[in-house]
């Protein structure tokens, strides 16, 4: 079973879908499960070197108290995943091209899923600055990859054009909000759902797969 995940690495909800999934294929195992993450900015203006946080709570909630409800319910629904949200410890909001170009770096080093827990937990847990170079490089690192080769492709402008397009597809094809999950492409669950609602997909899939011609079939 393949699973396209489009997410934002500064979305909290794509961090609680994260866990939800985990939850899912943990109460419904599969023997196979592909997991790719795609880019997806939530703020594809954002400036290449970020923004105060302040600056951005203050424009896209229209204040902090504002803000502060929004956070409340996102940390309630984070404790029933186990997440400790620390919104306070957050300082820059990042432009988010360069993580995601580090993400599709780790996939094809086979720890990308290991490098979107860490760049979860240094932005949420840490308030880290993951629009940082030297920042991110640290992170590759603690996921598996060598340090000073992860810097060196971040320096690069390779994969830059990449997400961008990721990022454009997406909203072409109607994806507006994330966490959205794609399912052998061709099925998509938009959302923080719970695990529940990702069985019925899972069912499907695996129906699908079952009764698909295998080559001895055909010849």
């Amino acid at each position: 079973m393949r699973i396209d995940i489009f997410s934002d690495v500064i979305c909290p909800w794509c961090f609680i879908g994260k866990r939800r999934l985990e939850r899912a294929l943990a109460l419904r195992p599969h023997d196979r499960v592909e997991i790719h993450w795609r880019a997806f900015q939530l703020n594809p203006d954002m400036p290449v070197q970020g923004m105060p946080r302040q600056t951005y709570v203050q424009t896209k909630f229209g204040g902090a108290e504002r803000a502060s409800q929004i956070y409340e319910t996102i940390r309630e629904n984070g404790r029933k995943e186990g997440l400790d949200f620390q919104f306070e410890k957050i300082g820059t909001t990042p432009n988010t091209v360069r993580a995601h170009r580090l993400i599709r770096f780790a996939a094809d080093n086979g720890v990308s899923d290991a490098l979107v827990e860490r760049l979860f937990t240094a932005y949420f847990y840490d308030g880290l600055d993951i629009g940082e170079l030297a920042v991110l490089a640290d992170l590759a690192a603690e996921a598996g990859l060598d340090r000073e080769t992860a810097l060196t492709f971040l320096e690069s402008n390779e994969s830059v054009a990449d997400v961008l397009a990721e990022t454009r597809f997406a909203y072409e094809n109607g994806i507006n909000g994330v966490p959205c999950f794609i399912f052998d492409r061709r099925y998509a669950l938009a959302g923080a759902q719970e695990p529940e609602a990702f069985f019925p997909l899972f069912e499907l899939v695996q129906n699908e797969a079952a009764n698909r011609p295998t080559a001895a079939n055909l010849a």
